[in-house]
């Protein structure tokens, strides 16, 4: 599986923190704030694909871009970037050796944080 960083989500990551679109949760809370299954296929729906891979900050090439299983790493609820996600993530990316994603995640976590 090769699973790359997403500039563009690392980039929309950076432009939501930068204009207060943040929920400053705990680690914790992430369960309980991703959206839904049918959250996510609604947004789909709505927005479609490009907006969708803006909220994951890994893709996986073992996917085709057009499925969901491409994108790896949410960081948000469609809305605001969440602590909790970035936190969540950071721990899986250092557990699967996704380097590149890990030290994204540390670098919008001390943005958050900063805030």
């Amino acid at each position: 599986m090769t699973v790359k960083l997403n500039k563009k989500a690392f980039d929309n990551a950076k432009h939501l923190i930068r204009d207060g679109k943040i929920v400053k949760d705990v680690r914790d809370d992430w369960s309980e704030h991703a959206p839904s299954t049918e959250d996510e296929n609604e947004f789909l729906e709505k927005k479609g694909q490009a907006e969708y891979s803006k909220w994951y900050l890994g893709v996986d090439d073992d996917h085709p871009a057009d499925q969901k299983g491409h994108y790896k790493f949410p960081f948000g609820d469609f809305k605001k970037i969440h602590r909790c996600a970035v936190i969540s993530a950071e721990s899986r990316a250092t557990q699967n050796d996704y380097d590149d994603i890990r030290d994204a995640l540390g670098k919008l976590l001390e943005r958050i944080d900063e805030d």
